[in-house]
Protein backbone atom coordinates (compact mmCIF):
# COMPACT_ATOMS: atom_id res chain seq x y z
CA UNK A 1 0.00 0.00 0.00
CA UNK A 2 2.70 2.29 0.69
CA UNK A 3 6.60 1.84 0.61
CA UNK A 4 9.42 4.29 1.32
CA UNK A 5 12.82 3.31 -0.55
CA UNK A 6 16.38 5.08 0.49
CA UNK A 7 14.98 7.93 2.31
CA UNK A 8 17.71 9.46 4.38
CA UNK A 9 17.26 12.26 5.86
CA UNK A 10 19.79 15.27 7.66
CA UNK A 11 19.21 18.01 11.15
CA UNK A 12 22.64 20.39 11.15
CA UNK A 13 24.58 17.67 8.92
CA UNK A 14 23.72 14.74 11.14
CA UNK A 15 22.44 11.76 9.67
CA UNK A 16 18.91 10.66 11.50
CA UNK A 17 17.60 8.49 8.35
CA UNK A 18 19.35 6.45 6.37
CA UNK A 19 19.36 3.91 3.16
CA UNK A 20 15.71 3.24 4.73
CA UNK A 21 13.21 1.35 2.89
CA UNK A 22 10.15 0.08 4.43
CA UNK A 23 6.74 -1.68 3.03
CA UNK A 24 3.36 -1.37 4.69
CA UNK A 25 0.72 -3.77 3.95
CA UNK A 26 -3.34 -3.70 4.22
CA UNK A 27 -5.03 -4.98 7.03
CA UNK A 28 -1.95 -5.16 9.03
CA UNK A 29 -0.19 -3.26 12.36
CA UNK A 30 3.49 -2.49 11.60
CA UNK A 31 5.15 -1.80 14.77
CA UNK A 32 8.31 0.40 14.48
CA UNK A 33 10.53 -0.28 17.34
CA UNK A 34 13.68 1.85 18.31
CA UNK A 35 15.42 3.43 21.14
CA UNK A 36 14.76 7.26 21.53
CA UNK A 37 16.64 9.13 18.75
CA UNK A 38 16.76 6.19 16.32
CA UNK A 39 14.82 7.78 13.40
CA UNK A 40 11.11 6.54 14.19
CA UNK A 41 9.24 10.18 14.56
CA UNK A 42 11.40 11.64 11.74
CA UNK A 43 10.12 8.59 9.02
CA UNK A 44 6.60 9.16 9.93
CA UNK A 45 7.11 12.86 9.60
CA UNK A 46 8.75 12.04 6.05
CA UNK A 47 5.95 9.83 5.02
CA UNK A 48 2.96 12.09 6.43
CA UNK A 49 4.47 15.14 4.60
CA UNK A 50 5.77 17.13 7.79
CA UNK A 51 9.36 16.94 6.37
CA UNK A 52 9.16 17.59 2.74
CA UNK A 53 12.78 17.71 2.15
CA UNK A 54 15.18 14.21 2.17
CA UNK A 55 16.47 11.86 -0.11
CA UNK A 56 14.81 8.75 -1.63
CA UNK A 57 11.27 8.40 -2.23
CA UNK A 58 7.96 7.71 -1.32
CA UNK A 59 5.47 5.06 -3.58
CA UNK A 60 1.87 5.08 -2.92
CA UNK A 61 0.24 1.84 -4.16
CA UNK A 62 3.41 1.24 -6.60
CA UNK A 63 3.26 4.73 -8.00
CA UNK A 64 5.81 8.02 -6.66
CA UNK A 65 4.15 10.84 -5.07
CA UNK A 66 5.61 14.24 -3.22
CA UNK A 67 3.75 15.52 -0.44
CA UNK A 68 4.10 19.56 -0.11
CA UNK A 69 2.13 19.21 3.09
CA UNK A 70 0.48 17.16 5.82
CA UNK A 71 -2.74 18.19 4.04
CA UNK A 72 -1.85 16.61 0.63
CA UNK A 73 -0.88 13.53 2.27
CA UNK A 74 -4.28 13.28 4.11
CA UNK A 75 -5.87 13.86 0.83
CA UNK A 76 -3.83 10.82 -0.67
CA UNK A 77 -5.44 8.76 2.47
CA UNK A 78 -2.40 8.82 5.37
CA UNK A 79 -2.81 10.39 8.60
CA UNK A 80 -0.90 10.52 11.55
CA UNK A 81 -1.59 10.70 15.15
CA UNK A 82 1.45 12.80 16.44
CA UNK A 83 3.40 11.59 19.55
CA UNK A 84 3.29 15.56 20.74
CA UNK A 85 -0.02 17.10 20.08
CA UNK A 86 -0.82 19.30 17.60
CA UNK A 87 -4.19 21.18 18.93
CA UNK A 88 -5.02 24.66 19.30
CA UNK A 89 -5.48 25.31 23.42
CA UNK A 90 -8.24 27.91 23.00
CA UNK A 91 -10.14 26.35 20.02
CA UNK A 92 -13.27 23.56 20.82
CA UNK A 93 -12.73 19.98 20.26
CA UNK A 94 -15.08 20.13 17.05
CA UNK A 95 -12.82 23.39 15.76
CA UNK A 96 -9.64 21.32 16.02
CA UNK A 97 -11.23 18.46 14.75
CA UNK A 98 -12.42 19.94 11.58
CA UNK A 99 -9.82 22.45 11.44
CA UNK A 100 -9.43 23.30 7.60
CA UNK A 101 -12.12 20.57 6.70
CA UNK A 102 -15.02 22.54 7.74
CA UNK A 103 -18.43 21.61 6.58
CA UNK A 104 -20.56 24.39 5.00
CA UNK A 105 -24.04 24.62 4.34
CA UNK A 106 -25.52 25.69 0.94
CA UNK A 107 -24.57 29.00 1.72
CA UNK A 108 -21.04 28.25 2.35
CA UNK A 109 -21.56 29.64 6.04
CA UNK A 110 -20.17 26.71 9.00
CA UNK A 111 -22.29 24.13 9.63
CA UNK A 112 -22.04 24.26 13.46
CA UNK A 113 -24.94 21.76 14.38
CA UNK A 114 -23.27 19.24 11.43
CA UNK A 115 -19.69 19.05 12.48
CA UNK A 116 -20.95 19.26 16.60
CA UNK A 117 -22.83 15.71 16.14
CA UNK A 118 -20.06 14.36 13.91
CA UNK A 119 -17.33 15.41 16.37
CA UNK A 120 -20.03 14.05 19.31
CA UNK A 121 -20.52 10.30 17.27
CA UNK A 122 -16.11 9.98 17.10
CA UNK A 123 -16.12 10.38 21.04
CA UNK A 124 -18.22 8.22 22.01
CA UNK A 125 -16.69 5.67 19.88
CA UNK A 126 -13.52 6.65 21.64
CA UNK A 127 -15.77 6.67 25.43
CA UNK A 128 -14.55 10.29 25.63
CA UNK A 129 -17.89 11.72 26.99
CA UNK A 130 -17.39 15.40 26.87
CA UNK A 131 -19.51 18.01 25.13
CA UNK A 132 -17.94 18.78 21.39
CA UNK A 133 -17.72 22.23 22.30
CA UNK A 134 -15.25 22.35 25.53
CA UNK A 135 -12.35 23.69 24.88
CA UNK A 136 -9.16 21.83 24.68
CA UNK A 137 -7.14 23.53 27.04
CA UNK A 138 -9.99 22.71 29.53
CA UNK A 139 -9.03 18.41 29.18
CA UNK A 140 -7.03 16.86 30.58
CA UNK A 141 -3.21 15.24 28.55
CA UNK A 142 -5.06 12.27 28.25
CA UNK A 143 -8.51 13.55 27.07
CA UNK A 144 -6.36 16.05 24.76
CA UNK A 145 -4.62 12.38 23.61
CA UNK A 146 -7.45 11.33 22.45
CA UNK A 147 -9.00 13.88 20.68
CA UNK A 148 -5.98 14.02 18.56
CA UNK A 149 -6.94 10.16 17.97
CA UNK A 150 -10.12 11.55 16.65
CA UNK A 151 -8.93 13.78 14.35
CA UNK A 152 -7.46 11.22 12.62
CA UNK A 153 -10.09 9.09 12.54
CA UNK A 154 -12.20 11.92 10.75
CA UNK A 155 -10.48 11.04 8.05
CA UNK A 156 -11.53 7.80 5.59
CA UNK A 157 -7.45 7.31 5.94
CA UNK A 158 -6.25 3.94 4.36
CA UNK A 159 -2.77 4.46 6.49
CA UNK A 160 -3.19 5.72 9.79
CA UNK A 161 0.18 6.16 11.51
CA UNK A 162 -0.01 5.96 15.37
CA UNK A 163 3.23 7.53 17.47
CA UNK A 164 2.81 6.78 21.23
CA UNK A 165 -1.04 7.03 21.14
CA UNK A 166 -1.32 5.57 24.36
CA UNK A 167 1.15 7.88 26.38
CA UNK A 168 -0.96 9.93 27.99
CA UNK A 169 -4.31 7.85 28.77
CA UNK A 170 -5.57 4.90 30.88
CA UNK A 171 -5.53 1.43 29.87
CA UNK A 172 -9.80 1.51 29.90
CA UNK A 173 -8.64 3.98 27.00
CA UNK A 174 -6.21 1.73 25.63
CA UNK A 175 -8.98 -1.02 25.23
CA UNK A 176 -10.84 1.32 23.47
CA UNK A 177 -8.14 2.32 20.86
CA UNK A 178 -7.32 -1.33 20.63
CA UNK A 179 -10.54 -2.20 19.73
CA UNK A 180 -11.15 0.40 17.15
CA UNK A 181 -7.69 -0.52 15.40
CA UNK A 182 -9.02 -4.09 15.03
CA UNK A 183 -11.92 -2.88 13.10
CA UNK A 184 -9.43 -0.69 10.77
CA UNK A 185 -7.65 -3.67 10.54
CA UNK A 186 -11.20 -5.43 9.25
CA UNK A 187 -11.34 -2.83 6.81
CA UNK A 188 -8.36 -3.34 4.97
CA UNK A 189 -6.33 -0.12 6.45
CA UNK A 190 -2.66 -0.46 7.45
CA UNK A 191 -1.57 0.63 10.72
CA UNK A 192 2.03 1.85 11.76
CA UNK A 193 2.07 2.01 15.38
CA UNK A 194 5.27 3.16 17.50
CA UNK A 195 4.87 2.66 21.23
CA UNK A 196 8.03 2.09 24.02
CA UNK A 197 5.19 0.15 26.18
CA UNK A 198 7.08 -2.92 24.76
CA UNK A 199 3.50 -5.40 26.03
CA UNK A 200 1.00 -3.57 23.48
CA UNK A 201 3.51 -4.33 20.50
CA UNK A 202 2.52 -7.86 21.31
CA UNK A 203 -1.13 -7.36 21.76
CA UNK A 204 -1.65 -5.35 18.76
CA UNK A 205 1.28 -5.61 15.91
CA UNK A 206 1.28 -8.09 13.36
CA UNK A 207 4.95 -7.04 11.81
CA UNK A 208 7.93 -5.03 13.04
CA UNK A 209 10.66 -3.01 11.53
CA UNK A 210 13.28 -2.22 13.92
CA UNK A 211 15.13 1.40 13.51
CA UNK A 212 18.72 2.11 15.18
CA UNK A 213 21.15 5.07 14.67
CA UNK A 214 18.73 5.58 11.45
CA UNK A 215 19.22 2.92 9.92
CA UNK A 216 16.53 -0.50 9.49
CA UNK A 217 18.80 -3.32 11.32
CA UNK A 218 16.35 -5.95 11.56
CA UNK A 219 12.16 -6.75 10.34
CA UNK A 220 9.90 -9.52 11.03
CA UNK A 221 6.75 -11.08 12.37
CA UNK A 222 5.70 -10.68 16.10
CA UNK A 223 4.81 -14.42 16.52
CA UNK A 224 7.34 -16.11 18.17
CA UNK A 225 9.58 -13.19 19.21
CA UNK A 226 9.57 -12.33 23.31
CA UNK A 227 9.94 -9.01 25.21
CA UNK A 228 13.36 -9.34 25.90
CA UNK A 229 13.81 -10.20 21.84
CA UNK A 230 12.87 -6.55 21.33
CA UNK A 231 15.00 -5.29 23.38
CA UNK A 232 17.74 -6.66 21.90
CA UNK A 233 17.19 -5.74 18.45
CA UNK A 234 16.48 -2.25 19.67
CA UNK A 235 19.95 -1.73 21.36
CA UNK A 236 22.12 -4.55 20.04
CA UNK A 237 22.72 -5.61 23.40
CA UNK A 238 21.38 -6.70 26.64
CA UNK A 239 19.89 -4.30 29.11
CA UNK A 240 19.99 -4.92 32.78
CA UNK A 241 16.82 -3.51 33.88
CA UNK A 242 17.27 -1.70 37.00
CA UNK A 243 16.13 -4.05 40.23
CA UNK A 244 14.22 -2.69 43.34
CA UNK A 245 17.15 -2.10 45.72
CA UNK A 246 17.27 -0.81 49.51
CA UNK A 247 17.64 2.64 50.31
CA UNK A 248 18.66 4.44 53.45
CA UNK A 249 15.80 7.89 53.18
CA UNK A 250 15.45 8.39 56.92
CA UNK A 251 16.99 11.92 56.68
CA UNK A 252 16.14 15.31 57.74
CA UNK A 253 12.43 16.30 56.82
CA UNK A 254 12.34 18.23 53.74
CA UNK A 255 8.27 19.08 52.82
CA UNK A 256 5.64 19.13 54.94
CA UNK A 257 2.10 19.31 53.26
CA UNK A 258 -0.72 19.48 55.86
CA UNK A 259 -4.62 20.06 55.17
CA UNK A 260 -3.87 20.99 51.18
CA UNK A 261 -7.01 21.72 49.25
CA UNK A 262 -7.86 23.21 45.46
CA UNK A 263 -11.15 24.45 44.68
CA UNK A 264 -12.95 23.76 41.36
CA UNK A 265 -13.93 26.74 40.06
CA UNK A 266 -16.42 24.88 37.60
CA UNK A 267 -18.38 24.20 40.37
CA UNK A 268 -17.17 25.48 44.10
CA UNK A 269 -19.33 22.55 45.56
CA UNK A 270 -16.68 19.96 44.29
CA UNK A 271 -13.23 19.60 45.55
CA UNK A 272 -10.05 19.09 42.73
CA UNK A 273 -7.86 18.14 45.68
CA UNK A 274 -9.50 17.44 49.21
CA UNK A 275 -7.37 17.80 52.82
CA UNK A 276 -4.33 16.25 51.50
CA UNK A 277 -1.67 15.69 54.14
CA UNK A 278 2.02 13.78 53.32
CA UNK A 279 5.27 14.19 54.18
CA UNK A 280 8.73 13.88 52.54
CA UNK A 281 11.87 13.26 53.84
CA UNK A 282 15.34 14.18 52.36
CA UNK A 283 16.76 10.69 50.28
CA UNK A 284 12.75 9.56 49.77
CA UNK A 285 11.48 8.93 46.65
CA UNK A 286 7.76 9.28 47.37
CA UNK A 287 5.32 7.66 44.37
CA UNK A 288 2.10 9.30 43.78
CA UNK A 289 -0.25 7.10 41.55
CA UNK A 290 -4.19 7.48 40.71
CA UNK A 291 -5.97 6.77 37.99
CA UNK A 292 -6.96 9.94 35.15
CA UNK A 293 -8.81 12.23 37.03
CA UNK A 294 -7.36 11.50 40.60
CA UNK A 295 -5.55 15.07 41.17
CA UNK A 296 -2.33 13.74 40.83
CA UNK A 297 -1.04 16.63 38.52
CA UNK A 298 -2.99 19.48 40.37
CA UNK A 299 -1.60 18.25 43.58
CA UNK A 300 1.88 19.11 42.45
CA UNK A 301 0.99 21.98 40.74
CA UNK A 302 -0.76 23.42 44.10
CA UNK A 303 2.83 22.47 45.74
CA UNK A 304 4.74 24.82 42.90
CA UNK A 305 2.13 27.85 43.76
CA UNK A 306 0.08 27.76 40.35
CA UNK A 307 -3.51 27.99 42.07
CA UNK A 308 -2.72 30.17 44.94
CA UNK A 309 -5.84 31.65 44.71
CA UNK A 310 -8.12 28.82 45.14
CA UNK A 311 -5.58 26.75 46.90
CA UNK A 312 -5.49 26.60 50.57
CA UNK A 313 -2.90 24.65 52.35
CA UNK A 314 0.10 24.93 55.27
CA UNK A 315 3.41 23.74 53.46
CA UNK A 316 6.63 23.70 55.66
CA UNK A 317 9.74 23.71 54.04
CA UNK A 318 13.10 22.13 56.52
CA UNK A 319 10.13 22.72 59.39
CA UNK A 320 9.98 26.56 58.05
CA UNK A 321 6.20 27.31 56.61
CA UNK A 322 6.41 29.09 53.31
CA UNK A 323 4.09 30.79 51.11
CA UNK A 324 4.42 29.46 47.79
CA UNK A 325 1.88 32.06 45.74
CA UNK A 326 4.03 31.57 42.57
CA UNK A 327 6.22 29.04 40.61
CA UNK A 328 9.33 31.63 41.06
CA UNK A 329 8.65 31.35 44.94
CA UNK A 330 8.61 27.57 44.49
CA UNK A 331 11.62 27.41 42.83
CA UNK A 332 13.39 29.94 45.19
CA UNK A 333 12.39 27.94 48.02
CA UNK A 334 14.07 24.28 46.87
CA UNK A 335 10.35 23.12 44.92
CA UNK A 336 11.26 22.62 41.39
CA UNK A 337 8.60 20.50 38.83
CA UNK A 338 9.43 18.65 36.18
CA UNK A 339 5.86 18.96 34.02
CA UNK A 340 4.12 15.86 32.58
CA UNK A 341 3.31 17.83 29.34
CA UNK A 342 7.00 19.01 28.07
CA UNK A 343 6.14 20.35 24.76
CA UNK A 344 3.44 22.62 26.32
CA UNK A 345 5.03 23.50 29.63
CA UNK A 346 8.93 22.01 29.59
CA UNK A 347 10.55 23.69 26.10
CA UNK A 348 11.28 26.48 24.57
CA UNK A 349 11.00 24.21 21.09
CA UNK A 350 12.61 27.40 18.85
CA UNK A 351 15.36 27.58 21.01
CA UNK A 352 19.00 25.54 20.98
CA UNK A 353 19.61 23.23 23.51
CA UNK A 354 21.80 25.36 25.85
CA UNK A 355 19.39 28.05 25.83
CA UNK A 356 17.23 25.36 27.59
CA UNK A 357 18.80 24.31 30.05
CA UNK A 358 20.29 27.33 31.43
CA UNK A 359 16.72 29.16 31.21
CA UNK A 360 16.41 28.89 35.02
CA UNK A 361 20.26 29.92 36.06
CA UNK A 362 20.77 33.13 34.02
CA UNK A 363 21.48 35.26 37.04
CA UNK A 364 24.08 32.66 37.62
CA UNK A 365 25.75 32.83 34.44
CA UNK A 366 26.02 36.87 34.13
CA UNK A 367 29.06 39.02 34.22
CA UNK A 368 28.86 42.56 34.47
CA UNK A 369 24.97 42.29 33.82
CA UNK A 370 25.85 40.63 30.81
CA UNK A 371 25.13 36.22 30.29
CA UNK A 372 28.26 35.09 29.69
CA UNK A 373 28.32 32.41 27.08
CA UNK A 374 31.29 30.67 27.96
CA UNK A 375 29.61 29.84 31.35
CA UNK A 376 26.58 28.78 29.47
CA UNK A 377 28.41 26.30 27.29
CA UNK A 378 29.89 24.90 30.34
CA UNK A 379 26.77 24.18 32.13
CA UNK A 380 24.78 22.88 28.75
CA UNK A 381 27.98 20.29 28.08
CA UNK A 382 27.61 19.29 32.17
CA UNK A 383 24.08 18.29 31.79
CA UNK A 384 24.57 17.01 28.06
CA UNK A 385 27.16 14.50 29.31
CA UNK A 386 25.70 13.84 32.83
CA UNK A 387 22.21 12.76 31.33
CA UNK A 388 23.81 11.34 28.13
CA UNK A 389 21.44 13.89 25.94
CA UNK A 390 21.85 12.46 22.06
CA UNK A 391 22.76 16.13 20.58
CA UNK A 392 24.72 16.91 17.55
CA UNK A 393 25.78 19.93 19.30
CA UNK A 394 24.68 22.32 22.24
CA UNK A 395 23.48 24.84 19.92
CA UNK A 396 20.64 22.67 18.03
CA UNK A 397 17.57 23.51 18.25
CA UNK A 398 15.45 21.46 20.67
CA UNK A 399 12.62 20.59 18.64
CA UNK A 400 15.03 18.37 16.65
CA UNK A 401 15.17 15.90 19.70
CA UNK A 402 13.92 12.79 20.35
CA UNK A 403 11.23 12.74 22.60
CA UNK A 404 13.56 11.66 25.56
CA UNK A 405 16.24 13.27 24.95
CA UNK A 406 13.69 16.53 25.05
CA UNK A 407 12.52 15.02 28.52
CA UNK A 408 16.46 15.05 29.54
CA UNK A 409 16.84 18.83 28.79
CA UNK A 410 13.89 19.68 30.57
CA UNK A 411 15.39 17.62 33.47
CA UNK A 412 18.22 19.27 33.54
CA UNK A 413 16.95 23.13 33.18
CA UNK A 414 15.60 22.36 36.76
CA UNK A 415 18.50 20.30 38.25
CA UNK A 416 20.70 23.10 36.91
CA UNK A 417 18.62 25.21 39.91
CA UNK A 418 20.00 22.99 42.80
CA UNK A 419 16.78 21.76 44.10
CA UNK A 420 15.59 20.04 47.82
CA UNK A 421 12.96 18.74 46.33
CA UNK A 422 12.10 17.52 42.50
CA UNK A 423 8.47 16.64 41.55
CA UNK A 424 8.38 14.71 38.35
CA UNK A 425 4.86 13.93 36.95
CA UNK A 426 5.14 11.32 34.45
CA UNK A 427 8.70 11.23 33.88
CA UNK A 428 9.24 8.53 31.57
CA UNK A 429 6.43 9.29 29.12
CA UNK A 430 7.10 8.38 25.24
CA UNK A 431 10.77 6.91 26.48
CA UNK A 432 12.25 3.93 25.17
CA UNK A 433 12.88 0.89 27.49
CA UNK A 434 17.18 1.86 27.89
CA UNK A 435 16.31 5.69 28.23
CA UNK A 436 13.82 4.90 30.86
CA UNK A 437 16.54 2.42 32.86
CA UNK A 438 18.90 5.52 32.67
CA UNK A 439 16.26 7.68 33.96
CA UNK A 440 15.53 5.11 37.12
CA UNK A 441 18.96 5.18 37.99
CA UNK A 442 19.44 9.08 37.49
CA UNK A 443 16.47 9.48 40.17
CA UNK A 444 17.69 6.81 42.54
CA UNK A 445 21.36 8.89 42.39
CA UNK A 446 19.56 12.59 43.04
CA UNK A 447 17.55 10.86 46.27
CA UNK A 448 21.01 9.27 47.36
CA UNK A 449 22.60 12.29 47.38
CA UNK A 450 19.95 13.70 49.46
CA UNK A 451 17.54 15.31 47.09
CA UNK A 452 13.67 14.34 48.45
CA UNK A 453 11.76 13.25 44.83
CA UNK A 454 8.38 13.10 44.07
CA UNK A 455 7.70 10.74 41.55
CA UNK A 456 3.47 11.10 39.55
CA UNK A 457 3.21 8.14 37.26
CA UNK A 458 0.22 5.57 35.62
CA UNK A 459 2.65 2.70 35.27
CA UNK A 460 2.42 0.65 38.24
CA UNK A 461 5.83 -1.35 37.91
CA UNK A 462 7.38 2.10 37.76
CA UNK A 463 5.72 3.90 40.77
CA UNK A 464 6.90 0.21 42.21
CA UNK A 465 10.26 0.35 41.00
CA UNK A 466 11.40 3.44 41.98
CA UNK A 467 9.34 4.63 45.15
CA UNK A 468 10.15 3.94 49.15
CA UNK A 469 6.81 5.01 49.69
CA UNK A 470 3.40 5.32 47.46
CA UNK A 471 0.76 7.73 48.05
CA UNK A 472 -2.54 6.84 46.00
CA UNK A 473 -5.42 9.08 45.35
CA UNK A 474 -8.87 8.91 43.73
CA UNK A 475 -11.00 11.64 43.19
CA UNK A 476 -9.24 14.68 44.65
CA UNK A 477 -8.18 11.98 48.38
CA UNK A 478 -5.36 10.54 49.79
CA UNK A 479 -6.76 7.02 49.71
CA UNK A 480 -4.03 5.24 50.92
CA UNK A 481 0.28 5.89 51.88
CA UNK A 482 1.91 2.31 51.86
CA UNK A 483 5.92 0.87 51.94
CA UNK A 484 6.49 0.13 48.51
CA UNK A 485 8.49 -3.20 49.89
CA UNK A 486 5.58 -4.27 51.41
CA UNK A 487 2.66 -3.21 49.71
CA UNK A 488 1.02 -5.27 46.48
CA UNK A 489 -0.20 -4.20 43.09
CA UNK A 490 -3.60 -5.47 44.09
CA UNK A 491 -3.70 -3.01 47.36
CA UNK A 492 -2.39 -0.19 45.82
CA UNK A 493 -5.46 -0.23 42.46
CA UNK A 494 -8.51 -1.47 45.33
CA UNK A 495 -7.21 2.37 46.91
CA UNK A 496 -7.09 4.06 43.60
CA UNK A 497 -10.93 2.72 42.09
CA UNK A 498 -13.32 5.93 43.26
CA UNK A 499 -16.13 4.05 46.09
CA UNK A 500 -18.56 5.65 43.89
CA UNK A 501 -19.97 5.82 40.38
Amino acid sequence: MLSAEKIGKKFSGIAALSDVSINLQPSSVTAIIGENGAGKSTLMKILSGVYTEYEGRILWKGNEVTFANPREAQRCGIAIIHQELNLIPDLSITENIFLGREITNSWNILDQEAMNLRTKEILDKLKLYVAPKTLIRDLKLGQQQIVEIAKALLYDSEVIIMDEPTSAISDSEVEVLFGIINDLRKENKSIVYISHKLDELFKIADHYIVLRDGKVTERGDMLGISHDDIIRKMVGREIKVMEKGTRQNGGEELLNVENLSLINRQNKNNLLLDNISFKLNSGEILGIFGLMGAGRTELLESILGLHDSDCKSNIHIKKKQVKLKSPIAAIKSGIVLVPEDRKKDGLFLGLDVMSNISMSVLKDLQQFGLITDKKEQKLAEKYIKTLQIKTSSSKLQVKNLSGGNQQKVVLSRYLATNPLILMLDEPTRGIDANAKNEIYKLIVSLAENGLGVIVVSSELPEILTLSDRILVMAEGKVTGIFNAAEVSEDAILKAAIPKTI
